[in-house]
Protein backbone atom coordinates (compact mmCIF):
# COMPACT_ATOMS: atom_id res chain seq x y z
CA UNK A 1 0.00 0.00 0.00
CA UNK A 2 2.91 2.18 0.70
CA UNK A 3 4.31 1.54 -2.58
CA UNK A 4 1.16 2.57 -4.49
CA UNK A 5 0.19 5.94 -2.20
CA UNK A 6 3.74 7.00 -3.36
CA UNK A 7 2.73 6.44 -7.10
CA UNK A 8 -0.44 7.78 -6.43
CA UNK A 9 1.81 11.26 -5.24
CA UNK A 10 4.10 11.05 -7.57
CA UNK A 11 2.29 10.68 -10.61
CA UNK A 12 -0.09 13.78 -8.81
CA UNK A 13 3.23 15.87 -8.60
CA UNK A 14 4.34 14.68 -12.56
CA UNK A 15 0.72 16.17 -13.84
CA UNK A 16 0.88 19.79 -11.14
CA UNK A 17 4.21 20.28 -11.73
CA UNK A 18 4.59 19.24 -16.07
CA UNK A 19 0.77 20.06 -16.94
CA UNK A 20 0.19 22.69 -14.85
CA UNK A 21 3.63 24.57 -15.94
CA UNK A 22 1.58 24.53 -20.18
CA UNK A 23 -1.58 25.53 -18.35
CA UNK A 24 -0.90 28.25 -15.93
CA UNK A 25 2.77 29.76 -17.35
CA UNK A 26 3.73 28.59 -20.80
CA UNK A 27 1.95 31.23 -22.44
CA UNK A 28 1.80 34.30 -19.97
CA UNK A 29 1.83 37.61 -21.82
CA UNK A 30 5.46 38.50 -21.73
CA UNK A 31 6.69 36.28 -19.72
CA UNK A 32 5.74 33.09 -20.14
CA UNK A 33 8.28 29.71 -20.25
CA UNK A 34 6.79 28.77 -23.42
CA UNK A 35 7.16 24.86 -24.89
CA UNK A 36 11.11 24.83 -23.57
CA UNK A 37 9.86 25.95 -19.61
CA UNK A 38 7.56 23.04 -20.45
CA UNK A 39 9.97 20.32 -20.56
CA UNK A 40 11.89 21.18 -18.26
CA UNK A 41 8.94 21.33 -15.55
CA UNK A 42 8.24 17.64 -16.69
CA UNK A 43 12.12 16.37 -16.34
CA UNK A 44 11.92 18.19 -12.71
CA UNK A 45 9.19 16.27 -11.39
CA UNK A 46 10.49 13.52 -12.71
CA UNK A 47 14.03 14.09 -11.55
CA UNK A 48 12.60 15.32 -7.63
CA UNK A 49 10.03 12.43 -7.20
CA UNK A 50 13.34 9.81 -8.02
CA UNK A 51 15.12 10.92 -4.85
CA UNK A 52 11.75 11.35 -2.78
CA UNK A 53 10.01 8.18 -3.56
CA UNK A 54 12.52 6.18 -5.77
CA UNK A 55 12.80 3.83 -2.59
CA UNK A 56 9.80 3.71 -1.62
CA UNK A 57 8.19 2.61 -5.09
CA UNK A 58 11.05 2.50 -7.87
CA UNK A 59 8.63 6.10 -9.11
CA UNK A 60 7.56 4.73 -12.15
CA UNK A 61 4.61 7.59 -12.50
CA UNK A 62 3.67 5.75 -15.30
CA UNK A 63 1.50 2.99 -16.70
CA UNK A 64 4.01 2.34 -19.89
CA UNK A 65 7.09 2.39 -17.52
CA UNK A 66 5.20 -0.07 -15.40
CA UNK A 67 4.89 -2.40 -18.14
CA UNK A 68 8.21 -2.03 -19.73
CA UNK A 69 10.18 -2.53 -16.69
CA UNK A 70 7.73 -6.15 -16.54
CA UNK A 71 8.82 -6.33 -20.05
CA UNK A 72 12.50 -5.86 -18.98
CA UNK A 73 12.22 -8.72 -16.41
CA UNK A 74 12.47 -5.87 -13.40
CA UNK A 75 9.08 -5.48 -12.39
CA UNK A 76 6.63 -8.23 -10.72
CA UNK A 77 2.97 -9.19 -13.03
CA UNK A 78 0.64 -9.25 -10.16
CA UNK A 79 1.77 -5.57 -9.25
CA UNK A 80 1.36 -4.06 -12.47
CA UNK A 81 -2.49 -3.29 -12.45
CA UNK A 82 -2.44 -1.65 -8.86
CA UNK A 83 0.31 0.36 -10.00
CA UNK A 84 -1.25 1.81 -12.96
CA UNK A 85 -4.56 2.25 -10.63
CA UNK A 86 -2.38 4.57 -8.25
CA UNK A 87 -0.83 6.22 -11.13
CA UNK A 88 -4.23 6.99 -13.59
CA UNK A 89 -5.71 8.31 -9.72
CA UNK A 90 -2.67 10.12 -8.99
CA UNK A 91 -2.43 11.94 -12.70
CA UNK A 92 -6.38 12.88 -12.33
CA UNK A 93 -6.07 14.66 -9.19
CA UNK A 94 -3.42 16.23 -10.15
CA UNK A 95 -5.56 17.52 -13.14
CA UNK A 96 -8.18 18.54 -10.68
CA UNK A 97 -5.87 20.60 -8.76
CA UNK A 98 -4.73 22.53 -12.09
CA UNK A 99 -8.54 23.01 -13.08
CA UNK A 100 -9.41 24.05 -9.54
CA UNK A 101 -6.47 26.97 -9.94
CA UNK A 102 -7.37 27.91 -13.90
CA UNK A 103 -10.69 28.60 -13.08
CA UNK A 104 -10.06 30.65 -10.37
CA UNK A 105 -9.11 33.06 -13.08
CA UNK A 106 -11.93 35.55 -14.54
CA UNK A 107 -12.85 35.04 -18.28
CA UNK A 108 -11.32 31.22 -17.59
CA UNK A 109 -11.89 28.97 -20.65
CA UNK A 110 -11.00 25.33 -20.21
CA UNK A 111 -9.31 25.22 -23.85
CA UNK A 112 -6.40 22.34 -24.92
CA UNK A 113 -5.73 21.83 -21.01
CA UNK A 114 -2.76 20.77 -22.01
CA UNK A 115 -4.69 17.38 -23.74
CA UNK A 116 -2.25 14.92 -26.26
CA UNK A 117 -3.88 14.78 -29.76
CA UNK A 118 -3.24 14.44 -33.40
CA UNK A 119 -4.34 15.77 -36.57
CA UNK A 120 -5.78 19.28 -36.08
CA UNK A 121 -5.37 19.04 -31.87
CA UNK A 122 -1.69 18.34 -32.81
CA UNK A 123 0.02 21.61 -31.40
CA UNK A 124 1.53 22.13 -35.40
CA UNK A 125 -0.92 19.64 -36.79
CA UNK A 126 0.86 16.08 -37.22
CA UNK A 127 -1.32 13.65 -38.26
CA UNK A 128 -2.38 10.21 -37.19
CA UNK A 129 0.81 8.08 -38.43
CA UNK A 130 3.61 10.62 -37.46
CA UNK A 131 2.09 11.11 -33.86
CA UNK A 132 2.04 6.97 -33.37
CA UNK A 133 5.47 6.92 -34.86
CA UNK A 134 6.68 9.73 -32.59
CA UNK A 135 5.02 8.21 -28.76
CA UNK A 136 6.29 4.42 -29.96
CA UNK A 137 9.82 6.00 -30.82
CA UNK A 138 9.86 8.56 -27.35
CA UNK A 139 8.74 5.94 -24.99
CA UNK A 140 11.22 3.70 -26.20
CA UNK A 141 13.82 5.66 -26.09
CA UNK A 142 12.77 6.96 -22.60
CA UNK A 143 12.21 3.48 -21.64
CA UNK A 144 15.94 2.50 -22.81
CA UNK A 145 17.41 5.27 -20.68
CA UNK A 146 14.89 3.99 -17.82
CA UNK A 147 16.38 0.57 -17.78
CA UNK A 148 19.98 1.55 -18.22
CA UNK A 149 20.18 4.24 -15.26
CA UNK A 150 18.67 2.08 -12.97
CA UNK A 151 21.16 -1.22 -14.05
CA UNK A 152 23.09 -2.62 -11.07
CA UNK A 153 26.30 -1.99 -13.21
CA UNK A 154 25.32 2.05 -13.83
CA UNK A 155 27.22 4.79 -11.87
CA UNK A 156 25.31 4.77 -8.60
CA UNK A 157 23.20 8.07 -7.57
CA UNK A 158 22.34 9.50 -10.61
CA UNK A 159 19.94 7.48 -12.16
CA UNK A 160 17.29 10.57 -11.52
CA UNK A 161 19.39 13.01 -13.40
CA UNK A 162 19.65 10.89 -16.36
CA UNK A 163 15.72 10.05 -16.41
CA UNK A 164 14.93 13.48 -15.73
CA UNK A 165 16.89 15.14 -18.42
CA UNK A 166 15.78 12.17 -20.97
CA UNK A 167 12.22 13.39 -20.01
CA UNK A 168 13.11 16.95 -20.87
CA UNK A 169 14.49 16.23 -24.19
CA UNK A 170 11.64 14.03 -24.91
CA UNK A 171 9.32 16.94 -24.79
CA UNK A 172 11.58 19.13 -26.29
CA UNK A 173 11.50 17.03 -29.56
CA UNK A 174 7.98 16.00 -29.47
CA UNK A 175 5.69 18.75 -27.63
CA UNK A 176 4.84 19.97 -31.42
CA UNK A 177 3.77 16.52 -32.78
CA UNK A 178 1.29 15.45 -29.68
CA UNK A 179 1.96 17.70 -26.55
CA UNK A 180 3.92 15.13 -25.47
CA UNK A 181 2.61 11.94 -23.65
CA UNK A 182 4.68 8.72 -23.41
CA UNK A 183 2.78 8.23 -20.35
CA UNK A 184 -0.88 7.25 -20.86
CA UNK A 185 -1.97 8.60 -16.86
CA UNK A 186 -0.94 12.07 -17.65
CA UNK A 187 -2.85 11.43 -20.72
CA UNK A 188 -6.21 10.05 -19.33
CA UNK A 189 -6.11 13.10 -16.56
CA UNK A 190 -6.07 15.67 -19.32
CA UNK A 191 -8.74 14.20 -21.34
CA UNK A 192 -11.19 13.54 -18.56
CA UNK A 193 -11.71 17.07 -18.44
CA UNK A 194 -11.59 18.20 -21.67
CA UNK A 195 -13.77 15.44 -23.15
CA UNK A 196 -14.89 15.05 -26.61
CA UNK A 197 -11.85 14.88 -29.02
CA UNK A 198 -9.28 14.23 -26.62
CA UNK A 199 -11.57 11.14 -25.07
CA UNK A 200 -11.45 10.13 -29.05
CA UNK A 201 -8.04 9.75 -29.42
CA UNK A 202 -6.75 8.78 -26.06
CA UNK A 203 -6.36 5.35 -27.26
CA UNK A 204 -3.46 5.98 -29.46
CA UNK A 205 -1.65 7.93 -25.90
CA UNK A 206 -2.04 4.24 -24.44
CA UNK A 207 -1.33 1.97 -27.14
CA UNK A 208 1.91 4.00 -28.67
CA UNK A 209 4.01 4.42 -25.36
CA UNK A 210 3.13 0.35 -23.88
CA UNK A 211 4.08 -0.29 -27.36
CA UNK A 212 7.21 1.52 -27.13
CA UNK A 213 7.58 0.69 -23.47
CA UNK A 214 7.37 -3.62 -24.19
CA UNK A 215 9.95 -3.06 -27.04
CA UNK A 216 12.23 -0.98 -24.98
CA UNK A 217 12.34 -3.58 -22.17
CA UNK A 218 12.92 -6.91 -24.91
CA UNK A 219 15.76 -4.62 -26.08
CA UNK A 220 17.37 -4.26 -23.27
CA UNK A 221 16.89 -7.40 -21.57
CA UNK A 222 19.12 -8.68 -24.77
CA UNK A 223 21.42 -6.37 -24.58
CA UNK A 224 22.21 -6.09 -20.74
CA UNK A 225 25.78 -7.41 -19.31
CA UNK A 226 23.64 -9.51 -16.72
CA UNK A 227 19.59 -10.44 -15.85
CA UNK A 228 18.61 -9.05 -12.02
CA UNK A 229 15.80 -8.29 -10.54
Amino acid sequence: MKKLVAEFFGTWWLVLGGCGSAVLAAGYPELGIGFVGVSIAFGLTVLTMAYAIGHISGCHLNPAVTIGLWAGGRFDAKDIIPYIIAQVLGATAGALIIYLIASGKAGFELGGFAANGYGEHSPDGYGLIAALICEVVMTFMFLMVILGATHSKAPKGFAGVAIGLALTLIHLISIPVTNTSVNPARSTSQAIFVGDWAMGQLWLFWVAPIVGAILAGIVYKYLSPEEEE
